[in-house]
């Protein structure tokens, strides 16, 4: 495998399936057959997933007179709902999972511990990583960069909704927009590149971690990833 540990991002619009807003069981199975497939292959996987889904912090705060940081919490706790929907989804496959949230909340999941996330992934067992970095003002892009930095992945696999790469422009609405192959970390930040946030990048960078942007939905993505292939953009 060219990448041993990895953590995995997920964008909560992922499990909506054809859904305007919630969970839909097809999506979250595939994302989970996914991960198995790169688990016995013997990869270390540790997931982020976002909840888009379910609140968008910012934009329906202001809809609702919600203050941004309330609503910034709020969406933690979609993060939540999602992490243990895909645990539920894991474990029904046979496949060893722990959630820890960076919010208290004992009677569902671990709290964040560095060193017994690393342990689980020793292990073998899938770490879903909830609630963001447990404050505020910080996307979960943020927390996917802050998490594989402290458990030292090799590599960050962001799995965007129909989306299979990096563009020059948004290809929904630019038909002349250009997928990129491979970028450096830089040029995300200087061009505004709206693939993840800066801070995001920025960390990555700091911490020399390749970032894959890749579609969720192609098959073997992942373990095509782990076994070398190119599929995405890489940035480094």
């Amino acid at each position: 495998m060219k990448y041993k540990r990895i953590l995995l991002k997920i964008s909560g619009e992922a499990l909506l399936g054809e859904q305007q807003f919630g969970i839909a069981p097809e999506p979250v199975t595939m994302i989970a057959n996914e991960i198995k497939k790169a688990v016995d292959m013997g990869a270390q996987v540790a997931v982020v997933v976002g909840g888009g889904n379910i609140f968008r912090g910012m934009k329906n705060s202001t809809k609702i007179g919600l203050d941004r940081a309330t609503g910034d919490y709020v969406g933690m706790l979609a993060t939540v709902m999602n992490a243990i929907t895909l645990q539920s989804a894991l474990i029904q496959i046979n496949v060893d999972c722990r959630v820890q949230s960076a919010i208290s909340m004992k009677q569902i999941a671990e709290p964040y511990i560095r060193h017994r996330a690393i342990r689980h992934l020793e292990k073998g067992r899938v770490v879903i990583f909830a609630a963001g970095t447990g404050n505020p003002f910080f996307t979960t892009d943020t927390a996917s960069a802050l998490r594989a930095s402290e458990i030292n992945a090799q590599a960050m696999l962001m799995a965007k909704n129909g989306v299979d790469g990096v563009y020059t422009a948004d290809p929904n609405v630019d038909p002349n927009a250009k997928k990129l192959e491979e970028i450096h970390y830089d040029e995300i930040i200087k061009n505004n590149l709206k693939v993840m946030d800066t801070a995001a990048c920025d960390l990555c960078r700091q911490n020399n971690i390749p970032i894959i942007v890749f579609d969720f939905k192609q098959k073997d993505g992942i373990k095509n990833i782990l076994n070398g292939e190119k599929l995405g953009t890489y940035i480094n």
